[in-house]
């Protein structure tokens, strides 16, 4: 075919393309993320956003973990805090394993439960004080209104994003998995707790009496921590500057879409509602070709293959003597290892692993040489490891990773090692069975065909409903307005009761009438007697 010819086709054929997709000049967004790994995946939307042409501008605290000042995809705000993220977490962290590894008894939990509940408030409080310190300074609010944002693009695991959202008078998108009690499911959809887990309880879809009993226990832990630790800590703000007052509660069902980092090929099927929007595995991408160096390590394994192995970005090391046991383990495997690990080298190290300071994760995932995960379970390794088809042996430490691992493990997908069972011997039972056992890899290669199996790709859909929010100045049509209903209207109980309520009259009269009637006849035969 001429060339000429060819290029009239291609322009052809992209003018039509470009005509059926909806207008949408760049818009202008305040973004409100949540830093540490959370920061990762919106730093991904915000890149994806920005090459689209939209204008934004990032909160920031001031000494941020992982959010830059400067970057050449936002202009940032940076507030002044007290305390930075990561001074929480690295506390959090080393207590969280150790307590782990003294074993998981009941006292064991409720510790966890404590401080991680001590963590939450504190950084809720931080912020709380923080955005009350914006709306203080009057230039900082002429600024933001002076801006003209159509909207707000916020993390809810923390809640600033929603409550200036509510002040400047804003549509909200939330990118969402966690709201600041619990799974963001549990405010706007139904939740039976019969067949719903709660985060945390450990439990799946489906549950005997007594893990029912556990998974309405847990549910009562996160609507103590929603009602009394999180909620209080805003609602100075709420009534100061919020006109009508608020609750952090009330804020989240507002919200116009929730772009939701997750899918029904992770997780358990559930009641949902029409502005969730699932984009699970959004970040996932084909994998690039690794650096040289990295390349030919990984072909040196040969048949065999690669290991790999990551804690994610709050864990620099495991505890040295687990460590020490890790290695050996990997040591005596022929296969190649490729460990990210920033504490103390380990003296057992075999010469068949490769210590790194950072790796190429999804690259490594997605090359044909990888054969096993070994990771802590955060969502955005496991989401990827579903993309790639690779099965994970999860070691889980906190937070929701052990409820992610969970997911993997009961469709056959992935195996969990609990840190308090974690030695030289069953490290190496486990990875053996993820290694060999072959329905492992077949299961999570089914996951990741399910998943790559939809109309339009998760991050497509991302940014069209980011987008659509801007082009229709929010969406308050796919919003229920069941929040504004009181508890009781909410379950129909009023109604109920007035149904017993007339159903009882009307049996109470039936039977006030019959026994009327049978007194009276009663009465007729003793007066015909006499």
């Amino acid at each position: 075919m001429p060339f000429g010819r060819m290029c009239g086709i291609f322009l052809f054929l992209s003018t039509c393309l470009i005509s059926f997709m909806p207008p949408c000049d760049g818009g202008n967004i305040l973004v409100f993320p949540v830093d540490g790994s959370h920061w990762i995946n919106m730093k991904i939307l915000l890149e994806e956003l920005h090459a689209r042409g939209h204008n934004l501008t990032v909160v920031r605290a001031s000494n941020s973990w992982y959010i830059d000042e400067n970057s050449p995809l936002y202009t940032s705000i940076s507030l002044e805090m007290d305390v930075g993220m990561e001074d929480f977490f690295d506390v959090f962290v080393k207590e969280n394993i150790r307590a782990q590894r003294e074993g998981a008894s009941s006292l064991t939990v409720f510790k966890l439960i404590k401080d991680f509940l001590v963590m939450i408030t504190e950084a809720h409080r931080l912020w709380a004080e923080a955005v009350g310190r914006i709306f203080e300074d009057k230039n900082m609010v002429k600024s933001l209104l002076d801006s003209k944002f159509d909207l707000v693009l916020t993390d809810p695991a923390l809640a600033p994003g929603v409550v200036v959202a509510k002040y400047l008078k804003l549509p909200i998108v939330l990118n969402v998995r966690w709201i600041p009690a619990g799974e963001g499911h549990y405010l706007i959809a139904p939740t039976p707790f019969s067949y719903v887990p709660t985060p945390g309880s450990g439990l799946t879809d489906k549950m005997n009496f007594i893990q029912r009993v556990k998974n309405i226990l847990y549910h009562l832990v996160i609507e103590y921590q929603q009602r009394f630790l999180v909620g209080p800590a805003y609602s100075a703000l709420c009534d100061k500057y919020i006109e009508g007052g608020c609750t952090i509660s009330s804020l989240l069902q507002e919200s116009d879409i929730w772009l939701y980092r997750s899918d029904f090929v992770f997780d358990f099927p559930r009641p949902t509602m029409p502005n969730v929007v699932y984009i699970g595995g959004f970040q996932a991408k084909p994998a690039q070709p690794l650096p040289a160096d990295l390349e030919e390590f990984v072909q040196s394994a040969g048949e065999h293959g690669v290991i790999i192995m990551t804690m994610g970005t709050l864990v620099n090391a495991l505890p040295e003597d687990l460590t020490e046991e890790f290695a050996s383990v990997f040591a005596k495997m022929p296969q190649k290892v490729i460990w990210k690990h920033k504490g103390k080298r380990p003296s057992s190290l075999g010469n068949n692993t490769l210590i790194v300071d950072w790796m190429p994760q999804k690259d490594l995932l997605g090359h044909p040489q990888t054969k096993a995960f070994v990771a802590h379970g955060g969502t955005n390794g496991v989401q990827e490891a579903i993309y790639h088809g690779v099965p994970v042996l999860g070691i889980p430490l906190f937070f929701d990773q052990f409820d992610n691992l969970l997911r993997l493990q009961e469709r056959g997908a992935g195996k969990i090692l609990e840190l308090a069972h974690a030695n030289s011997h069953t490290f190496e039972q486990a990875l053996n069975e993820v290694l060999y056992r072959d329905s492992y890899r077949q299961n999570i290669q089914r996951m990741s065909r399910l998943h790559r199996d939809q109309p339009m790709s998760p991050m497509d859909q991302a940014t069209f409903w980011v987008e659509y929010v801007i082009r229709n100045k929010g969406a308050p049509h796919l919003r229920t307005e069941a929040y504004k209903m009181p508890w009781y209207s909410y379950h129909s109980l009023d109604v109920l009761l007035s149904l017993m309520t007339a159903v009882t009259f009307l049996l109470c009269s039936t039977f006030a009438v019959l026994r009327f009637l049978c007194c009276r006849h009663r009465k007729k035969s003793k007066t015909k007697q006499h």
